[in-house]
């Protein structure tokens, strides 16, 4: 059956009457047909690792006028998933296998896993009391350094449980893939590293995350190259770095520093590059000039913020666009608001790799932060495109890692026989709706296993 978004719309009194996976109650029947009994929702959790899921809605075209994309064509269907994975899309209520459990989606929107490419999991207040940010007009990065070396004793011994916290909240929001941060320096030296690594090994089957030795009082300015390098054998991912010329003092040193700790240990670099004018653009060539000159390094650099690349005429960003383009350095985010507009659109047409970020989650940098790359994508739509139906749904991509439903000629390639069953439930009738109006999420899906669903 195909229903375009209008004809999706007036079903939906028809749909709330269906019975729900996701709801509250816990004893519902679901609409398995055919061979499949008709199973009850187990309690509050999804346990099978083989199992139908009904009333999927997936985007199968376009609808044109004039040659123009007006709005998206879906149909309601059956996943079949088998540990951890899709293994048959079926007319919906179709169940080939006999004895397998049976859910119903309700008629929710099927979108790719959300991904969240820059968040510091580490320290934040996100869990415990409220605290205001307290950052007086002209505080520096040395001073927020100072702060720092005061606080982090204080937030160490929630490291661990307030990580969770977060985690519980990505997921809530459709993400279950992440990049975080983690400070190393001599004031926490590999605590927070281990506080982290232990939240994640406890959430490891329902969540996915990279870890970045970040040396957020400067690699040379607190001299914690030796850090590092313990933090590489402890198994960090990345190596981190942070503005070489406005904390550390030496900039070439300082990303030489950070390049040959990845080189000895086989990483990739994910370094803060905050720095304006100048000296930004002075740190970004040089980052480039490195690795067009090492292979080694080639894919391997991500440049968060590089808040330098705002200040750039066109024709400069073209530049270094190519460049990065070439080596295969990605874009990390959070997609500012305000003042500082940065030229992602411009990256991303040049075939930069540009992925978004939470950042920090009410902590001492900012009291901002709700863990969703739905609503960065649409903030993104509304700095970045003309909105209309095509465009929006292109926009989902950023939140994705590139991941769309749709082709641009409007086929489907996601899901696809043998994907990852990662994906969130939400309640929207299409991709550009639920960019345009960050659609609720009802359920949270990691290799197959159900990590949250709404209460």
């Amino acid at each position: 059956m195909q229903i375009d978004r209008r004809q999706f719309l007036l079903s939906g009194t028809k749909l709330a009457t269906a019975a729900a996976l996701f709801a509250a109650t816990p004893n519902i029947a679901t609409a398995a047909t055919n061979s499949s009994p008709k199973n009850t929702f187990p309690g509050s959790t999804l346990t099978a690792k083989h199992y139908y899921l009904d009333n999927v809605l997936l985007e199968s075209g376009f609808n044109y006028n004039n040659g123009r994309v007006v709005n998206t064509i879906t149909e309601l269907q059956t996943l079949e998933i088998k540990d951890g994975k899709v293994v048959a899309i079926n007319k919906n209520g179709l169940h080939t296998v006999s004895g397998i459990p049976a859910y119903d989606a309700a008629g929710k929107l099927m979108l790719p896993t959300m991904r969240d490419m820059h968040i510091h999991l580490d320290k934040t207040y996100y869990g415990g009391p409220w605290r205001a940010l307290d950052r007086p007009d002209g505080t520096t990065i040395k001073d927020m350094i100072r702060l720092e070396q005061t606080l982090l004793p204080e937030l160490q011994p929630f490291t661990q449980a307030r990580a969770e916290k977060l985690i519980d909240l990505l997921q809530s929001k459709g993400s279950t893939v992440a990049r975080s941060h983690c400070n190393i320096e001599p004031t926490s030296g590999l605590k927070n590293l281990e506080n982290l690594q232990a939240a994640l090994a406890r959430r490891q089957s329902g969540f996915s995350c990279e870890i970045v030795a970040f040396p957020q009082h400067g690699l040379l300015f607190s001299k914690s190259e030796k850090l590092m390098r313990e933090a590489m054998q402890a198994g960090a991912h990345y190596v981190g770095g942070l503005d070489p010329t406005n904390v550390d003092g030496m900039m070439e040193k300082s990303l030489d520093t950070m390049f040959q700790i990845a080189l000895d240990y086989s990483k990739g670099v994910d370094i803060h590059l905050h720095e304006t004018g100048p000296s930004g653009v002075a740190a970004i060539n040089y980052m480039l000039d490195t690795v067009e000159k090492e292979p080694r390094l080639k894919g391997k650099l991500t440049i968060s913020h590089a808040f330098a690349l705002a200040l750039m005429d066109e024709r400069q960003v073209d530049e270094v666009a190519a460049r990065m383009a070439a080596q295969q350095v990605t874009i990390a985010t959070s997609i500012p608001l305000g003042q500082l507009h940065m030229p992602l659109k411009q990256l991303r047409d040049k075939g930069v790799f540009v992925m978004p970020g939470t950042d920090s989650v009410i902590d001492h940098w900012s009291p901002y932060g709700l863990g969703d790359m739905l609503e960065k994508a649409n903030h993104y739509a509304q700095l970045y495109i003309r909105p209309n139906e095509f465009t929006l749904s292109r926009a989902l991509s950023i939140a994705t890692g590139g991941v769309l439903p749709l082709d641009d000629k409007g086929g489907r390639q996601w899901p696809a026989i043998n994907d990852e069953a990662s994906f969130v439930l939400v309640d929207a009738s299409c991709s550009a709706e639920a960019v345009a109006r960050i659609s609720p999420r009802t359920a949270t899906f990691h290799k197959g296993e159900r990590v949250w669903s709404q209460s």
